[in-house]
Formats: structure tokens, C-alpha cells, sequence
């Protein structure tokens, strides 16, 4: 098992690199990817969405197998990792710049992620005067039909902070991709930092709603219903 040190805290993205080539000895590096992020995914929806519970519970019971204590130790280290990483620089995309350090890109698919800078670029050319929008609107929406790990919604949510808007009671983000995993890596950056709404996992060019069990809710959703002042998006 690989431990945290005072001396190498601060690299969380090294140490996230070192904890997960531990684990893939024996499997490829993709599998252990997807198992990490639908674990992680599973782990938050569970402790909120009480709808969809059991069949969650059974994705996660099911991509726990074949690991050994030990290594399911490790993948919780991966969770702790990441969320450590963006309490301390929520200006990142760390998941997506994981994902391409370890070339893990469905190359057929012609998959790429947008760098943070870039989308931060983007998000700050989209906000203009955003209190002003919400006090005419009572709360803004944003989508992101093809989210990727979530870097311009993330920048979005920085972007607002800036601008002194608090994005998490003011601001409903909604996110879609047709990759499961790469939806799923969306939902764990933006659930780790904050943001309410919900991702989508589907085509956003099929106009049919999508079925429940592919929208993963927010955990910052359920505090709507014990706290005041939430905007309600239409």
C-alpha cells in the first residue's frame, strides 16, 4: 500500500500516478481507470441519490471484484488524492491532465480534452456580468453537451467566484457525454468541488430525455432541500 508523506503532499498528481501503476501489474491501465472512477462515482451518488441506490450499489459491488483489500485501499487513495488536489488548486483539471499524462484517449473516437487554461479562457469570455444575469434571471444555467472531464464547467465555477457570484447556490450546472467514464470523471471533479446540477451520460443530439439512471445528482443538490436561498433553474 502506498501512503501520503508530509514531504511529497503537495504533488498530489505524482503520487496519484505512483498509487495507480501500482495496481496495474496485472490488469491494463484502462480497466483499472474505469473501475476507479465508477467506484468513486458510485461512492458520492450513493451518499445522496437514495433513488437510484441499489442499482448503483450494484455497479460498485460488482467492479470491486478481483481486487484484494490492499489494492481497493489504494483506489480510495486515488479518490483522496484527487479531491486534496482540487481543495488545494480548484483551478485545474486534475482527472482530464491524469487521464492524458497516462495516454489513456479512446483514439478512435478522436478524444481530447480542452486544457484548463483554455477553457478558463473560454469561461471568463462567457461570463460578462453575471450578478446583474442572475439578479435578472434568479439563477443561470450552464450546459456543456460534450463535458469531457469537466475543465470549462469547473473554470466556469472558478470564473463566477471571481466575479463574487456564489456559484454554488447561484449558478445550476448541467453536463452530458456519451463516454460513461469520461461523464463519470465530470461528475466526480465537479461533485469534489462544489457545483450543483447534474450529468448526463447520453448523446446530446437524441432529443428523448434521457432515462434516470444515466443523470447523476449533485451531492450540493440535497443540501438545497435542508438550506434556504437556492435558485431554482427552470
Amino acid at each position: 500500500m502506498i501512503c501520503m508523506t508530509k514531504q511529497s503532499e503537495a504533488n498530489y498528481a505524482q503520487q496519484f500516478q505512483k498509487a495507480f501503476k501500482s495496481l496495474c501489474h496485472s490488469r491494463s491501465s484502462w480497466k483499472v481507470w474505469g473501475d476507479f472512477i465508477l467506484m468513486s462515482a458510485c461512492s458520492i451518488s450513493n451518499a445522496v441519490d437514495k433513488a437510484m441506490f441499489e442499482q448503483r450499489e450494484e455497479m460498485y459491488m460488482r467492479a470491486i471484484q478481483g481486487y484484494t483489500k490492499d489494492e481497493l485501499d489504494v483506489i480510495a487513495q486515488l479518490f483522496a488524492l484527487t479531491a486534496l488536489a482540487l481543495e488545494k488548486n480548484p483551478e485545474q483539471d486534475f482527472l482530464g491532465d491524469i487521464f492524458t499524462v497516462l495516454n489513456l484517449f479512446n483514439k478512435n473516437s478522436g478524444q481530447i480534452f480542452t486544457p484548463y487554461p483554455v477553457a478558463k479562457l473560454i469561461a471568463l469570455s462567457l461570463c460578462g456580468n453575471l450578478a446583474e444575469e442572475i439578479e435578472q434571471k434568479g439563477c443561470l444555467r450552464i450546459y456543456d453537451c460534450c463535458c469531457g472531464a469537466g475543465a470549462l464547467l469547473i473554470a466556469f465555477a472558478n470564473a463566477a467566484r471571481e466575479k463574487g457570484v456564489q456559484f454554488q447556490r447561484d449558478v445550476y450546472f448541467i453536463a452530458q457525454d456519451v463516454d460513461f467514464v469520461v461523464a463519470m470523471a465530470c461528475y466526480i471533479q465537479m461533485a469534489l468541488t462544489g457545483c450543483r446540477g447534474h450529468v448526463i451520460v447520453g448523446n446530446s443530439l437524441i432529443p428523448e430525455p434521457p432515462p434516470r439512471e444515466n443523470i447523476w445528482y449533485m451531492p450540493m443538490n440535497a443540501i438545497q432541500n435542508m438550506l434556504e436561498g437556492f435558485c431554482h433553474p427552470n
